[in-house]
């Protein structure tokens, strides 16, 4: 399998946390507090880079005070960035069923008959649990599905593909009855 791309995602900035220069942090780490022990962040603004001073958890968000952000002003400006470390700075995954998301980006979507239907596009986490979406090359309509061991049973990343069993035996495409 041809290598990732370098950067992965680790968590986005949010909205401002009160006046003194604090946001909130979408994190994807595990431990949503271990972003901060990346070092510097990469981020998508050309030129910026963003280091964690301090974070704690406040319920389920993490707040955290950036290097030279001082006050609501600036914060807010940051509104959306995401924030990226290179991949190497990442353990390595020792599970065979754990996974970096950026992993399965890209990825072939195979019925277990073998058949393709599409190429995972992204991985969706709404606190209920990640959901794949899978890109049709044909027709580009996408798919979701829940990303759980039943619906995926089989992931062949040195392969480039996994395997998903649709719920409910709906194929893609077919309609669902009424």
């Amino acid at each position: 399998m041809a290598d990732k791309p370098s950067p992965v995602l680790l968590g986005t900035i949010g909205a401002a946390h009160g006046i003194k220069g604090e946001v909130r942090i979408n994190s994807h780490t595990q431990d949503p507090e271990a972003i901060a022990h990346y070092g510097p962040l990469a981020t998508n603004r050309p030129g910026l880079t963003v280091t964690i001073e301090a974070a704690r958890l406040n319920k389920n968000v993490l707040i955290a005070r950036l290097k030279g952000i001082g006050d609501r002003n600036a914060a807010e400006a940051l509104n959306g960035v995401a924030l990226y470390v290179e991949r190497d700075q990442l353990p390595e995954i020792e599970d065979e069923d754990d996974f970096y998301h950026a992993d399965l980006i890209g990825l072939d979507a195979q019925l277990d008959s073998g058949v393709s239907i599409g190429a995972v596009s992204a991985i969706y986490d709404h606190g209920a649990g990640d959901i794949l979406e899978v890109r049709d090359p044909l027709s580009g309509d996408t798919f979701l599905y829940p990303f759980t061991k039943a619906v995926v049973p089989d992931i062949r990343l040195a392969d480039g593909y996994l395997v998903i069993v649709p719920p409910l035996d709906a194929e893609p495409g077919e309609e669902e009855p009424d």
